[in-house]
């Protein structure tokens, strides 16, 4: 439905999730997006966009690292007289784009329907370098509501603060949450409730997960639509799970890799569990939650609880 955000979710007469995207545009970070990475965003940014921290070219064009054209100079994001020699980045690293999404060419039909898209699949997500992997399936709509709560990032440029910290971002809404955030998850658990059978599968992706050597261990960018497509093939009941403790990881045959420089030790690592990392990670998440005090849901607690226990039976049988 989104790039960024999904609102305006509401329950239809046939008792299935409807949402609608109420953004009438893309943004992203420019630099690293190129006809390589990314070619249906940079289909988008020929006309009617906004640029913010790149290079002025000479030739007033618009340029940024990692475009994979080349730019002989023009003015950094400062507004100085820059060149590929002047030892320093053109751009800003969180310069960015937006583009009005009509001028996208695979926009979806439906997109300005104001009765919305029915809701198979929701999906969350963090920046890791490690512990959490590429992509995983809730073991329930709570389980879902637990790990979208518990979502946590690294700060980028992005973000204000130190590069690397760990910040906690419940379901990527803390910025926009105007009320206690505790009560914004008993409201999901409510819907959960009254969706019933018929709800959405949720799952949770980390597409930055790194190797010993701080290298990103899975390209990114429009290859992510294979995780997508493993996504659709879940909800069809066209592919498995391995069970663990965290949730339901894929079979790595079940995803299509075809085309792809990544090794099966690059793969092994971007489905592991470790287990001590994660008995960790409930430490860090009772201080998370405890914040919440009396107005956590007791079904948020039980969730945290029900993860530490299989966690540790699993550490108990190694």
């Amino acid at each position: 439905v989104s790039t960024q955000s999904t609102w305006g979710m509401k329950i239809g007469p046939d008792g299935r999730l409807y949402a609608i995207n109420p953004e009438a545009g893309f943004f992203g970070v420019a630099p690293g997006t190129s006809y390589n990475s990314n070619p249906m965003a940079m289909e988008c940014l020929h006309e009617n966009c906004i640029y913010t921290n790149c290079v002025t070219t000479d030739d007033g064009d618009i340029w940024w690292e990692g475009m994979d054209q080349p730019c002989s100079g023009g003015l950094d994001w400062k507004g100085k007289r820059w060149t590929p020699a002047s030892g320093e980045k053109g751009a800003h690293p969180n310069a960015r784009f937006t583009a009005p999404a009509v001028q996208c060419p695979i926009i979806c039909d439906d997109w300005e329907n104001p009765a919305g898209v029915p809701v198979d699949i929701l999906l969350f997500g963090g920046r890791r370098a490690g512990v959490v992997p590429l992509v995983m399936e809730t073991n329930s709509f709570d389980h879902g509501v637990f790990m979208g709560a518990q979502a946590c990032s690294e700060t980028t440029a992005a973000n204000i603060g130190s590069v690397g910290d760990l910040r906690r971002d419940p379901m990527a809404m803390k910025p926009f949450c105007g009320y206690n955030m505790a009560d914004y998850w008993a409201h999901w658990l409510s819907m959960g409730d009254r969706l019933g059978p018929k709800q959405p599968k949720i799952f949770y992706v980390n597409w930055f997960r790194k190797g010993s050597k701080g290298e990103f261990l899975w390209p990114g960018f429009g290859e992510n639509s294979r995780i997508l497509a493993w996504l659709c093939q879940r909800v069809d009941g066209k592919v498995g799970i391995r069970q663990t403790p965290i949730g339901g990881l894929p079979h790595p045959q079940d995803l299509d890799l075809s085309g792809l420089d990544v090794s099966e030790a690059a793969m092994k690592e971007l489905l592991a569990v470790d287990l001590k990392a994660w008995d960790e990670e409930c430490t860090a998440l009772e201080k998370h939650f405890g914040q919440f005090g009396h107005k956590l849901p007791p079904r948020m607690k039980k969730q945290l609880a029900d993860l530490r226990t299989r966690v540790r039976q699993q550490q108990s049988r190694l």
